[in-house]
This record gives structure tokens, C-alpha cells and sequence, in this order.
């Protein structure tokens, strides 16, 4: 393999173990591009108070894409980078096929899930936690979190709602994915696609 231009041994990098500092599978969007965690807040308080009141307070899920696939959707509906309404919050819809699955991972801000349809679980550190239409649960603070859908037949729905946003601007950064999504749709499923009446 050799050495870098600065003298490091290639091979150092190639056989790394797992850490935050190894290039990363790109499968979605929002890991591919620039996304925008928290905007500049610049102008006099008057400026900035108007611009608040000026904003719109219902914003409809059906203008919004759904991005992501082929086992997990995501609608994204407020965050910083979207609307000006909100600096503090991010919520968007998430939806998953019958037997599907999203990616491992964890973060730093707790989030909270609003079961909309189907019937799903979580694994929270190791630990199973079912739920279905109507539940609310709670991922807690680093908790390394899956979701799945426990239904073979009915999609998983779920309003997600977190202070990402307020996590990140207080340098509470760490985020890792352990698993990305998987690639493949679920046998059966090669043509699902998320709900359009969200």
C-alpha cells in the first residue's frame, strides 16, 4: 500500500477497526449533502420578532417528498433548514415497509415517536420494546437505537419529534450510524412505496 504524502502508512487506515473517523457508506440524501442544523440569527430584535410572526403555522405534510427507501421513508417537515418557524425542533414522518427495518444508530438529543398506523418495535441497547398505533414512545439520550416494523402486510407510520437542533448548537454533536438501512426491498415489497395521503 505504501505511505501517504504525509508519511502515514496506508495500510493503517485500511485495517482500522470501528470509530467515528472511517469513511462512511453513502446510501441517503441528507448523509451525502451539506444540510443546514441551525441558521444564523442576524438583524434587530424588531427584524427577527416580525420575521417570526410573519411565518406560516401550518405547514402540509403532502408538499413535502418523501426521501429515502426502499425499506425506509422519511418526510422531513419542520427543521431549521426548511422553515423559519422553528430553530430549536426538527420533526418529520417516518414510514417503514411491512417487514422492514430503518438503520442502527444513536445520538445525542432524546426523540419522541407518535405511532400513526401499523405496529412496530425498537431495540434500545439490546432491549425490545413493542408499540402499536396511538403509543407514544421515547428514545432516550445516546440510547443506539432500530426501529422495525412488526406488521407483514401494513406499513409503520410514525410523527417523529425531537430538539435535535438545540442538541447540535450546544456542540452536543456525536451521532453514528452502526447500520445503514438496508439497500434491498423486503421480498414481496420490491414495489412498495410510502403512503401519498401523508
Amino acid at each position: 500500500m505504501g505511505e501517504t504524502p504525509d508519511g502515514v502508512n496506508q495500510s493503517a487506515f485500511t485495517n482500522a477497526g470501528p470509530g467515528h473517523n472511517q469513511p462512511k457508506e453513502v446510501v441517503w440524501e441528507r448523509w451525502q449533502k451539506k444540510r443546514t442544523f441551525v441558521r444564523a440569527l442576524e438583524g434587530t430584535y424588531g427584524e427577527l420578532q416580525q420575521g417570526l410572526m410573519d411565518q406560516p403555522r401550518v405547514y402540509k405534510s403532502t408538499d413535502w417528498q418523501w426521501k429515502g427507501g426502499p425499506q425506509l421513508f422519511n418526510k422531513p417537515i419542520i427543521n431549521p433548514q426548511r422553515t423559519d418557524i422553528a430553530q430549536s425542533i426538527e420533526t418529520h414522518i417516518s414510514c417503514i415497509a411491512p417487514g422492514g427495518t430503518g438503520q442502527r444508530h444513536g445520538h445525542m438529543n432524546s426523540a419522541l415517536f407518535y405511532i400513526i398506523s401499523g405496529k412496530g418495535y425498537d431495540i434500545h441497547d439490546g432491549k425490545r420494546i413493542d408499540y402499536e398505533a396511538g403509543d407514544v414512545i421515547i428514545v432516550e439520550n445516546g440510547c443506539v437505537h432500530q426501529h422495525f416494523n412488526a406488521s407483514d402486510e401494513e406499513d409503520l407510520v410514525s410523527l417523529v419529534m425531537k430538539a435535535k437542533p438545540l442538541f447540535l448548537f450546544m456542540h452536543m454533536l456525536f451521532q453514528k450510524v452502526a447500520e445503514y438501512p438496508p439497500k434491498e426491498p423486503i421480498p414481496g415489497w420490491e414495489h412498495w412505496e410510502p403512503p401519498t395521503d401523508l
